[in-house]
């Protein structure tokens, strides 16, 4: 075999950072030895990987072809030196650790992720996860890059690279806080969709699953938002709406907190029930290993 983890791993590296300087600060390497690493790759392959753009190094077609398969080996290398304590774990008396890295998308990562990594690591210890959060596209794309080993999304998806798996099905309700003027008679009124289009609404940022759930789920109804105000987070959300500046429409798992605590209530409209599907997305050439494939039985069973 002719091909080096090494030079994969610099390939990598410089496709990460755009030059053989930074790409040689990651791996620990001269920008000399990173430079020449990658140009006996080329030379091995008989291609360019990269554009030459002023100082930057910017993957061309090929690159991008060649980097999915590139970190596929290089991910199956760091799972073996975990499996053998070689790496950043060290082997436990129980047995080898297994490393996993898995993304969530912002609703899944700080409502539904916790519990179920405490389930498997009670069944699994010689475990270790490593968890990504971020929105929908984002973790999508880290999925597509094999950055991650799993991704679990609140949205559709719309990389081609990736295998997606309906998951579980998550109820949306629009909340506001108690003192809001949609509240001010009867809390058990039921608000017609005049009334709800009028209202101030409090969204995710484009890119959020939950944004484009929602979005899906009520545009047939109200059809555009007349005053919307866009927050960064569910969080930011959840605390907007309780000091009574709009009315949200958030996953029951992420407001339930606030709705026991009688910080926000649910608005008794007349809408429809609305859910939507949450889903489990890995790269399509990802070889699963027996922990990540015992991880995913593990979300499967979540159902």
């Amino acid at each position: 075999m002719r091909l080096t983890l090494r030079q994969l791993q610099i390939f990598a590296a410089v496709a990460d950072t755009g030059s053989t300087v930074a790409a040689g600060l990651q791996v620990a390497l001269s920008q000399s030895a990173s430079s020449a690493a990658l140009n006996e790759l080329e030379a091995l392959l008989g291609a360019q990987l990269f554009d030459r753009i002023g100082k930057r190094l910017v993957l061309n077609d090929t690159g991008r072809r060649l980097l999915p398969q590139a970190r596929a080996l290089l991910n199956g290398a760091v799972d073996i030196e975990s499996q053998f304590g070689l790496g950043d774990g060290k082997p436990s008396a129980g047995g080898m650790l297994t490393r996993l890295r898995v993304g969530a998308s912002t609703t899944i990562g700080n409502y539904l992720l916790p519990a179920l990594v405490a389930s498997h690591l009670r069944e699994v210890p010689n475990t270790i996860i490593d968890a990504t959060i971020g929105n929908t596209s984002d973790i999508a794309a880290a999925v597509a890059r094999l950055d991650v080993d799993l991704g679990l999304i609140e949205g559709p998806c719309h990389e081609s690279a990736l295998q997606v798996r309906p998951w579980i099905e998550d109820e949306l309700v629009l909340v506001c806080s108690p003192s809001h003027p949609l509240m001010a008679g009867d809390p058990a009124t039921r608000i017609g969709l005049k009334a709800l289009h009028r209202q101030r609404w409090l969204v995710r940022e484009p890119g959020s699953g939950t944004r484009e759930a929602v979005e899906h789920a009520l545009s047939p109804h109200l059809h555009q938002w007349e005053q919307p105000m866009q927050l960064g987070s569910t969080e930011a959300i959840k605390q907007a709406a309780a000091e009574g500046l709009g009315l949200a429409c958030l996953s029951l798992c992420a407001v339930q907190d606030m709705l026991t605590l009688q910080r926000l209530v649910l608005v008794n409209s007349s809408l429809p029930r609305l859910t939507r599907r949450f889903y489990l997305v890995h790269h399509r050439q990802k070889q699963f290993s027996a922990g990540l494939q015992r991880f995913v039985a593990r979300c499967q069973a979540a159902k």
